[in-house]
């Protein structure tokens, strides 16, 4: 059995609009990403979950799979965009501008 000492307090979380618990697990010294996320089992709350589709993050940060973790780390699974970012601001744009200036008509 491995003592408290050897073992990480992180936490597990995958957000998504209408709700975000994070799941507080203990790890041993020296687990994964990968790991810490199986040992959370946060795939059987989320089934849309997929490892290798979502990216995954500490505290906002891109993180392999395979990165090791510390202690109090926020493990963050990310959902997929549905749109470009830079997209969206596009069109926003373009919407503001269609509204500031006003149609012309003859």
């Amino acid at each position: 059995m491995v003592s408290d000492q050897e073992q990480l307090r992180v936490e597990v979380i995958y957000a998504r609009p209408d709700e975000h618990d994070p799941v507080e697990i203990l790890v041993p010294k020296g687990a994964t990403v990968r790991a810490a996320i199986e040992r959370s089992r946060i795939g059987e709350r989320y089934p849309e979950i997929d490892l290798a589709v979502n990216k995954v993050g500490v505290f906002g940060e891109l993180r392999s799979l395979d990165d090791t973790i510390q202690a109090h780390d926020r493990i963050e699974i990310y959902r997929p965009l549905l749109i470009d970012p830079k997209e969206a601001r596009r069109a926003n744009a373009k919407l503001e501008a269609q509204a500031v200036t006003p149609s012309r008509s003859k």
